[in-house]
């Protein structure tokens, strides 16, 4: 049996003020540093086999406090990269709704294309379903662990899992630092086993 670990960076400063990253290299602040050095011999419990991020430094360094407890290196993809926001990236939300109202709205409501030049979420879904793929057929019958985005691991997992977005829409936000864990085996294939694993207790953020 495979099982992935879905692990959502740290918090950001940009986190905090509801800023939207997207594919904006944010680094972690003082907090997000805490929270995974604190999340990462959760982690290590789990006797991972493998520990691959995306290549934006929120969730690189993150990675990189696990990496530091078990001597497992790090192997960066971009394809793990949170979903691209288009014109947004830099915007506070308030801003986003207040220059893009019609998008916004959409967004809001959960429509996979709303504009603005944001990334679908089926293209979202297709990129990280590969690279969750990947990172799962590099280590068959281990356990991997993939430090990524909120966004971006919702819609991975939704694609592996096969689930529509409606659906999909129901799982709440990863927290900073929390995870989902998702198995595989030649009989039921993909399943979720958790969602929003974690020691630290702080409100979410939006996943953007």
């Amino acid at each position: 049996m495979t099982r992935l670990i879905i692990w959502r960076h740290g918090n950001t400063d940009w986190n905090a003020a509801s800023r939207v990253q997207g594919q904006t290299d944010v680094p972690l602040n003082d907090l997000g540093r805490e929270q995974a050095r604190t999340a990462a011999p959760l982690l290590a419990g789990l006797r991972p086999d493998a520990i691959v991020a995306s290549d934006l430094s929120r969730a690189a360094d993150t990675a990189g406090a696990l990496a530091a407890l078990t001597g497992l290196p790090v192997r960066t993809d971009p394809r793990l990269r949170e979903r691209h926001f288009g014109s947004w990236q830099g915007l506070a939300l308030t801003e986003a709704a207040e220059r893009h109202p019609a998008e916004f709205a959409r967004w809001r409501a959960g429509d996979p294309d709303p504009g603005a030049g944001i990334e679908t979420l089926d293209d979202l879904g297709k990129r990280m379903g590969a690279a969750l793929s990947d990172a799962a057929d590099a280590v068959p019958g281990g356990t991997v662990v993939v430090a990524t985005h909120g966004g971006a691991a919702r819609q991975g997992c939704g694609h592996l899992l096969g689930w529509e977005h409606a659906v999909l829409r129901t799982m709440g936000s990863l927290q900073n630092c929390h995870w989902t864990e998702l198995r595989h085996d030649a009989t039921r294939g993909w399943h979720l086993r958790a969602h929003n694993v974690g020691l630290i207790t702080v409100p979410a953020t939006e996943a953007v």
